[in-house]
């Protein structure tokens, strides 16, 4: 590690001293738009031909890439913070984030009822798999274009387990000839970062783009080593036809980084209070004096982890998409992606919150020597992901009638076909440490492996999961335009057929095995039809007003597993939310408004692995999002809010007590703002991102506090190509905690002051 280091510091010595010498005519930046939401753009996520945002019925939001770099973001989904209507708990680190929308809960992790996409496919075929989200997967650079997020509307048919929305980070094509080089590197902790892109046509029809990053360092939080390495490279060619365009695209990701999990906090009088010597903000329990994580392979046969690994994730993609005219007003388009996904999650959860005592250090310079002080629980979370592979394609014909009197019906039937490999093997070792958030050593124990105390949670968690999931889903939307008005409608069949197997390790002759006596068979098909009715009416070219009632469904996948019988004899349980919403679009001179009131009503089940508690609730959620722009000259200030007044109306019956309750972790007000003003040849810019308190659990025994984060940047121009940029993320340094553990023995914060100076050059 010391000669990569060495070397990426000689390569980072190079690109500084390049670009501050490199010179050359450039355009200026485009002064910003008079409707900061652009409401002109054409957007394609949620569409089934693609619509601006006027025209369109829908809650729409749109982020350029140069937006979302000013930004600072430390993971895809600190990005989508910034997004009204989103509510993203982006303190699990590069992945692992919980992401929902508008009052629909987060009660299980990842992303259950969003549908999270690159260039309008899946990353993975559902959001909420145990231990792989595929916010994990997704990268932020500068091969991003930009950023279209769809909530509710027609995400319901238009996309599979997406009934709450679509978020679809769009990749450039190189269809501007230039490109940027730049490095980073953190101020007051250790991450060096390369970035690049670039695009150029290769003739008259055919263009090419490609870009990615590597960094390498400890990263944000205390590990006392470099647990940060890697990055991605992808690209695209592109070739434009007489009659549409052909598109061929690849991925690779390979990188690690350090999984954030909750850590050892005290609740009184329903407050979190921290631990001496535990900073929620930097903590992660990564250390040098781990020893290697010795568990059981799916063989039988022991497997050993360098628990300091992390998240690691790979992945190898490459997609064909293509779209033709027919002729006649047909249209025929295609996209088709195939993804090779693996990795392994591992990460260091807080089984208690410790006892104070005295004990003797196991590892590091103090093995052997006594310790008093506080000792917890440190349970590893250690899951092998073998196989999270997916193949989709999503084909659609459409064809556009125009009529007598000047209105057009458009008609579009599509064809969804995925097949989403996964194969998971959990295992959970609970370990005894020292309390530190330094370099924290292993304690003394009566097992032969320093620290260990064996397997967690009473042996529950050791697991064999191969699973493959099948979905094969038509839809059709008809769409209908009339000078003003604009109406759709839309249906979708979605069909799942999962199958595979699931076992959970017992003890024989005094160790943990994998007997086939045990095993689970999984073979069951089921099936739900979502629709989809909007309608816009254009009052002015500058004001609109929409609606919209939609009905779509989320399927389980291996959070029901090792429950009720999945072999088709027993009834399968869905997830389904239903929607109403109305809002309008108006925008005057330098201002542009949107606003939506919105009811969301969601029925799940739920199982959680840390608890084995099965759970059947029922939800209702009312609620106004709002999303604003100005602009004035050098000046412009984007901004959002969402209240959201949301309960929980059902429960199984040893629940009932929580009814009427606000569902955990649902504040009742979030928002966004972030200005920026250009002068000569510098910008400045910040972002306030704030969240009321909440409740911690359903049954309303801990508070957690409300907090805001402000994020600011500082753009300088040195020459006409390169730009030196000094960014920071939470300036302030506020511990804001995202979720607590129901007994209140452990809780997850955002990351603390991350600032980072950066060095690019365009050409």
């Amino acid at each position: 590690m010391e000669q990569r280091t060495f070397k990426l510091g000689g390569i980072a010595a190079a690109v500084a001293t390049a670009v501050l010498h490199m010179g050359g005519a450039s355009a200026q930046e485009a002064a910003p738009s008079a409707d900061g939401l652009n409401m002109e753009r054409v957007v394609v996520t949620g569409s089934s031909g693609g619509s601006t945002k006027m025209k369109s019925s829908v809650s729409i939001s749109t982020l350029e890439g140069e937006t979302i770099k000013n930004g600072a973001p430390l993971s895809a989904a600190e990005v989508l913070r910034s997004v009204p209507g989103v509510r993203s708990e982006s303190s699990g680190g590069e992945g692992n984030a919980n992401i929902t929308v508008r009052g629909v809960p987060i009660s299980a992790g990842g992303a259950r009822y969003v549908q999270i996409q690159e260039d309008g496919l899946p990353v993975l075929q559902s959001g909420d798999f145990n231990f792989i989200t595929p916010d994990s997967y997704v990268k932020i650079d500068g091969t991003l274009d930009h950023l279209e997020v769809v909530r509710g509307g027609s995400a319901s048919t238009l996309a599979t387990n997406a009934p709450g929305g679509i978020i679809n980070f769009i990749t450039k094509t190189g269809e501007e000839k230039g490109g940027h080089i730049g490095i980073s590197h953190g101020l007051g902790y250790d991450e060096t970062r390369l970035d690049f892109d670039y695009g150029a046509p290769i003739s008259d029809k055919t263009r090419f783009f490609i870009g990615g990053n590597y960094r390498t360092g400890e990263g944000v939080r205390n590990t006392g080593m470099s647990t940060e390495d890697g990055g991605q490279i992808r690209g695209n060619i592109t070739h434009d036809l007489d009659n549409g365009f052909i598109r061929l695209s690849f991925k690779h990701v390979d990188d690690k980084s350090p999984t954030v999990l909750p850590v050892p906090v005290q609740v009184v009088n329903q407050q979190i209070t921290e631990i001496p010597g535990i900073d929620p903000r930097k903590v992660t329990f990564y250390s040098p004096y781990w020893v290697r994580d010795v568990t059981l392979g799916k063989n039988n046969t022991p497997v050993s982890t360098n628990v300091n690994d992390g998240l690691e994730v790979k992945s190898d993609t490459v997609g064909l998409e293509g779209s033709f005219d027919l002729g006649d007003g047909w249209n025929l388009s295609d996209k088709f992606r195939t993804s090779s996904n693996s990795g392994r999650f591992t990460g260091v959860f807080a089984g208690n919150n410790g006892t104070v005592g005295s004990y003797v250090f196991a590892t590091g310079p103090n093995k052997g020597k006594a310790y008093n002080g506080r000792a917890f629980s440190a349970v590893v979370f250690n899951t092998s992901i073998d196989d999270a592979g997916n193949t989709l394609n999503d084909t659609k014909l459409a064809k556009t009638f125009k009529l007598a009197d000047g209105s057009k019906l458009t008609t579009t039937a599509g064809l969804y076909l995925s097949t989403q490999k996964l194969a998971l093997t959990w295992n959970f070792n609970e370990y005894l440490m020292q309390a530190s958030g330094d370099k924290p050593a292993l304690l003394q124990t009566a097992s032969a492996t320093p620290g260990l105390v064996g397997p967690a949670f009473g042996g529950c968690c050791s697991r064999a999961v191969d699973m493959e999931y099948k979905l094969t889903s038509p839809y059709l939307n008809v769409g209908y335009e009339t000078g003003p008005l604009n109406l759709d409608a839309s249906v979708r069949q979605d069909r799942q057929h999962a199958s595979g197997t699931a076992n959970i390790a017992t003890m024989s002759g005094g160790a943990l095995r994998y007997d086939p006596a045990t095993q689970q068979l999984v073979d069951y098909k089921i099936n739900h039809n979502s629709y989809s009715i909007g309608g816009n009416y254009r009052i002015t070219s500058n004001l609109a007003a929409f609606a919209r009632v939609s009905d779509g469904v989320a399927f389980n996948a291996d959070r029901i597993l090792f429950g009720t019988p999945l072999d088709g004899s027993a009834p399968i349980n869905i997830n389904t939310v239903k929607q109403i919403e109305g809002g309008v679009k108006w925008r005057s001179g330098g201002i542009s408004t949107f606003v939506t009131l919105f009811q969301a009503k969601t029925d799940e089940s739920n199982y959680e692995a840390t608890t084995q508690r099965s759970t059947s609730n029922k939800y209702d959620a009312k609620g106004v999002e709002l999303e604003g722009a100005y602009a004035l000259n050098d000046f412009r200030v984007t901004g959002g809010m969402t209240y959201t007044d949301a309960k929980i109306t059902g429960t199984a019956p040893g629940d009932v007590a929580v009814i009427g309750n606000t569902p955990r972790r649902q504040a009742k007000v979030v928002y966004q703002i972030a200005p920026t003003y250009t002068f000569g040849q510098a910008t400045v810019g910040a972002s306030v991102i704030g969240t009321g308190k909440s409740w911690g659990d359903d049954a309303h025994t801990i508070v957690l506090p409300a907090y805001q984060v402000v994020n600011a940047f500082v753009n300088y121009r040195v020459t006409e190509k390169a730009t030196l940029s000094l960014s920071v993320n939470n300036l302030l340094n506020k511990i804001g905690y995202t979720e607590v553990e129901g007994d209140g023995h452990a809780a997850r914060s955002i990351s603390g002051r991350a600032a980072k100076v950066s060095l690019s050059y365009a050409f």
